[in-house]
């Protein structure tokens, strides 16, 4: 394919010379005429591993050239890809002045009919916020083209996952294909440039690509905040961080996994709360600062408040709950999140009917039973003994359980407002119905 690149910093460099040496012919563009004059002399206008032979060979070859102008670029290609940066504004925002720049400079030259042959398609491979490119790009590319995205012209989001220092071989062998399609034909054209490239792709929302890119980089950043964290209470309490980290790394079933991954309600139970109050409380003897540790409970229970305020913007007062015990299949109500919510609403004057099939007052003992009569004394007139009886009570159901009994029962349409805490198996059917509130959409 003839593709245009814009940008040459270390994306869009690394993205030009390894498609070119695909097959491509690329051409690359920048603002920089030092970066041009370095392309088209064969070097890289940046350091990374393999960059500096492949630009020579691609440049020698014929396969990649540089300009410094945008009308030059479109005529000679039938897909642009857009690596400009976007960095940080003082107050944290994201900086998206180069790419509104260049999406215009696009626009103009393919309205002036600059590109020739078929339709032209514009893939967004820059880091930019979900929304960016459907609320801000698009309107600004068919106010110049004078035509509508998708139609006249292609759209896409192509994320990149290239490691500095590792770039090129993370090019050709990616973790991953993301491309967020605006329509299918464009989505088409960003397959076809990685064809024969290993690795899963993703054809997906636009706004979808936008997000998982920075659901990657916050993961990763927590996973070496964790780890540093982690490995300064270890040494403070005189324990081999390392040895810790191989145990913990070799675990693939619960901790490197899918395992608590999935957005839903706040955690609870009888472990993980206590435990990590006991490692935050031991840092803090031994003064070491871990506020990732240290916010992780504060967060869990901001999340658990999400659900009390999706009932308080119904502005409805009867209140059926489905589930109570910490994990589903048991009667264990230790730390369970849902006592906590059931005692907030309650301590809000909520009519409140709770249903768990697991849960019955006199069978519960020990710990249990302590727990529940401290946290929920009125547990006894709270609960009651069907599925229907809360449905027939409640103005609002929040669900916390997957008992098949709960799920057949759910009514759709007219009826209670459903509050889905668990994301219910028919969530994306309900979500076109008034009457439903998704806590893990």
């Amino acid at each position: 394919m003839r593709v245009s690149v814009f940008g040459l910093g270390y994306v869009g460099c690394v993205s030009a010379a390894c498609l070119a040496s695909m097959g491509h012919e690329v051409i690359g563009v920048d603002v920089n005429q030092v970066k041009v004059d370095l392309v088209n002399d064969g070097k890289a206008p940046v350091v990374e591993e393999r960059i500096g032979g492949l630009i020579a060979e691609v440049v020698r070859t014929g396969a990649l050239r540089a300009t410094g102008d945008v009308r030059e670029a479109i005529m000679d290609s039938e897909v642009s890809l857009v690596c400009v940066g976007t960095p940080s504004e003082p107050n944290g925002s994201l900086c998206t002045t180069y790419l509104e720049r260049v999406t215009e400079q696009i626009g103009v030259a393919l309205a002036e009919g600059a590109e020739q042959g078929g339709r032209h398609t514009v893939v967004f491979r820059s880091t930019m916020l979900p929304g960016t490119c459907l609320n801000l790009l698009v309107p600004i590319l068919e106010k110049n083209v004078g035509g509508t995205a998708g139609v006249d012209i292609g759209v896409a989001v192509n994320p990149e996952f290239l490691r500095e220092g590792t770039s090129v071989r993370d090019f050709f062998d990616p973790p991953k294909t993301v491309i967020g399609e605006l329509d299918p034909a464009s989505g088409d054209a960003v397959t076809a440039l990685y064809d024969g490239l290993p690795g899963e792709v993703f054809r997906v929302p636009v706004p979808t690509a936008e997000a998982i890119k920075y659901a990657d980089n916050a993961f990763h950043g927590l996973k070496i905040g964790f780890a540093n964290e982690l490995g300064a209470v270890c040494q403070a309490l005189g324990v081999d961080s390392h040895q810790v980290m191989d145990v913990f790394l070799a675990d693939r079933k619960l901790n490197i996994s899918p395992a608590y991954l999935r957005p839903g309600f706040a955690f609870g139970g009888s472990c993980l709360p206590k435990d990590l109050r006991s490692l935050v409380h031991a840092a803090r003897r031994a003064d070491v600062s871990v506020p990732i540790l240290a916010h992780v409970l504060p967060s869990n229970s901001d999340h658990l408040q999400r659900a009390v305020e999706l009932v308080e913007r119904t502005g409805k007062r009867r209140v059926g709950l489905f589930g109570l015990s910490f994990k589903p299949g048991t009667d264990d109500l230790r730390e369970s999140p849902l006592v906590e919510l059931a005692e907030r609403l309650f301590g809000k004057g909520y009519d409140l009917k709770i249903h768990d099939a697991n849960v019955s007052l006199s069978r519960l003992l020990g710990a249990n039973r302590e727990y529940i009569e401290t946290r929920l004394p009125h547990l006894a007139q709270l609960l009651a003994d069907s599925v229907d009886e809360v449905l027939e009570h409640a103005e609002v159901c929040l669900v916390g359980t997957r008992d098949p009994a709960v799920l057949s029962a759910l009514p759709h349409g007219d009826g209670p407002v459903i509050v889905d805490l668990i994301r219910l198996p028919d969530a994306e059917a309900r979500r076109a119905e008034p009457g439903y509130m998704g806590l893990a959409w």
